[in-house]
């Protein structure tokens, strides 16, 4: 019978500003039989360097190091042909910190506090082309998408109803908006009519307060007249 040759390891940099976080890492790593460290940077651009040069299936990337930024560090790592996954490993998992690096093309997010065997799970996942997320970052994401399938009631105005409701949001009333746009009364007043309608509120004051948290009217140019 024929045997099998065995799968080549999973070539992996590792990139982090701290010595004695590399050190436990390298530990780690080295107790893996088919993860194979083949370079070690403490920024960003040697991040760049390393994964041009010693090609690795998997670059493991602090976030947080001085020297450069990681997230146009990321860019520059997926542009390279070939490019390395980007598995980031950080302290800090802010919604904002989780979409930058994952829209500059990390495909993996992971804390700090991550156990041990997630991590390593982690690295085999991204060498096959598979995401991992930290729980935290998955709530920001699941956020994200829940807020951008969420319409706003003000997506239903008409540009003329939409500039309507900011003046409303500043205090204006029907006269002063009416000579503000150049229409008259009676249209103005069919016009906040519709609006309420549409924005499903009671009156004027509520439709202020809507405009207000919406946006249309910053909340320090609201109710003025």
């Amino acid at each position: 019978m024929t045997r099998q040759a065995p799968a080549a390891k999973i070539r992996l940099v590792l990139v982090d500003d701290h010595p004695v976080v590399r050190e436990g890492l390298r530990t780690l790593f080295s107790e893996e039989s088919d993860i194979e460290l083949v370079g070690e940077g403490r920024n960003a651009e040697e991040a760049v360097r390393l994964a041009s040069s010693r090609k690795p299936d998997v670059l493991l990337l602090d976030l947080m190091m001085p020297g450069g930024d990681s997230i146009e560090g990321i860019r520059r790592i997926r542009a390279l042909r070939p490019a390395p996954q980007v598995v980031v490993l950080t302290s800090f998992g802010d919604e904002s910190r989780v979409r930058a690096a994952l829209e500059a093309g990390a495909l993996g997010y992971l804390l700090k506090d991550v156990l041990r065997d997630d991590l390593v799970r982690a690295i085999r996942s991204a060498a096959l082309g598979q995401p991992t997320l930290d729980p935290t970052a998955q709530k920001h994401l699941l956020n994200r998408v829940r807020k951008a399938q969420e319409r706003s009631p003000i997506d239903g105005l008409t540009p003329r109803e939409l500039s309507i409701l900011e003046r409303i949001g500043r205090g204006w009333n029907n006269r002063a908006i009416a000579e503000g746009l150049g229409l008259t009364h009676g249209t103005v007043k069919g016009h906040v009519s519709r609006i309420l309608e549409k924005l499903a509120v009671e009156d004027r004051t509520q439709a202020a307060l809507l405009a207000v948290r919406e946006g249309v009217v910053p909340s320090n140019e609201s109710s003025r007249t």
